[in-house]
């Protein structure tokens, strides 16, 4: 880890311990529930894909689920890729396959790289068919299970894959709560389960990139500092894409708390007496950012290309 990314996590980690991320129960009910269904589920099923967050890899990884998932046959696909910086999402792909993981970059709304995925999910149920029939049972469709936190896109994801809308999907965490079979077609079935987060974040790194992305309710964060600690971080590393979206020409400030308000009155942000409406600033920032509008980021990137965090956008 080079010295700017050591002094950008030890900053980030600080506002962290000044509680920027609220001191809340991250396992409630539905998430007790979602453990014992993925956990009484898990021997039904051939294959599981873990569905990661392109943009943060990492911090929308699950440690438990690894822990409950040992053993089965995984695929690891990073949702949302037309969001994130594509080379660093080739980067992610080639870690993965590094650590013998099959990986694949898909974006479920468009269809991108579905093809790729339901063929890997094939190959790698095939050693349970093949041995099911070759023991006298009769074929069946390779079974599929899709873990992911909240709003990480596994309803889009199942959506894609059945062609039709059979699983509810919202843009905000928590929707998918039932267990949901889906049959589609003859060589896939899939069992969609509700999200699950873990039950407190060991890592406030990863905990800021969720509340960024919206993986963490926006009412359940102190949204201003979450906004500016956004900004502080795309200062550093994605500066370019901010003077572009905003119009930002005579060079950017120094500080996130200067940018939000520069951003304020450059989107027409203003109450009474020209003060800078930074709330309504705040939320077109993370709208921007999440929707995509300040171009494809990531703030994730994997252990062999930390070097690549100093100026993302010359990657």
């Amino acid at each position: 880890m080079n010295d700017y990314t050591k002094e950008r996590e030890a900053s980030i980690k600080k506002l962290a311990a000044e509680q920027v991320l609220p001191n809340v129960q991250w396992f409630p009910g539905h998430m007790t529930k979602a453990r014992k269904i993925i956990t009484e589920n898990l021997k039904l099923v051939d294959v599981v894909i873990e569905l990661l967050d392109a943009r943060i890899p990492y911090s929308s990884a699950n440690p438990m689920l690894q822990e409950i998932i040992a053993g089965k046959p995984k695929l690891v696909a990073l949702n949302k890729s037309d969001l994130a910086d594509p080379a660093i999402t080739k980067k992610w792909v080639n870690y993965f396959r590094s650590q013998g993981i099959k990986a694949v970059a898909v974006d479920a709304t468009q269809g991108k790289g579905i093809k790729q995925l339901v063929q890997i999910t094939e190959d790698l149920a095939k050693d349970k068919t093949e041995k099911l029939v070759s023991k006298g049972a009769k074929a069946r469709a390779a079974r599929v299970m899709i873990l992911g936190i909240p709003n990480v896109g596994k309803s889009s994801l199942i959506n894609r894959l059945a062609g039709s809308n059979k699983a509810k999907t919202a843009d905000k965490p928590g929707v998918t709560r039932a267990k949901q079979w889906i049959r589609l077609g003859g060589n896939l079935e899939l069992l969609d389960t509700p999200g699950i987060l873990w039950p407190k974040f060991e890592d406030m790194t990863a905990g800021l990139k969720l509340a960024f992305t919206g993986a963490i309710n926006d009412e359940a964060i102190d949204r201003e500092l979450i906004t500016e600690v956004f900004l502080d971080t795309m200062l550093k590393l994605y500066p370019a894409r901010i003077s572009e979206r905003y119009k930002i020409t005579d060079g950017l400030p120094e500080t996130a708390l200067e940018l939000l308000e520069l951003i304020g009155k450059k989107r027409g942000c203003l109450m009474k007496g020209g003060v800078v409406d930074t709330e309504k600033a705040q939320r077109i920032v993370l709208t921007d950012f999440r929707s995509g509008k300040l171009g494809t980021i990531s703030l994730d990137v994997p252990p062999a290309s930390e070097e690549t965090e100093n100026n993302l956008e010359k990657d």
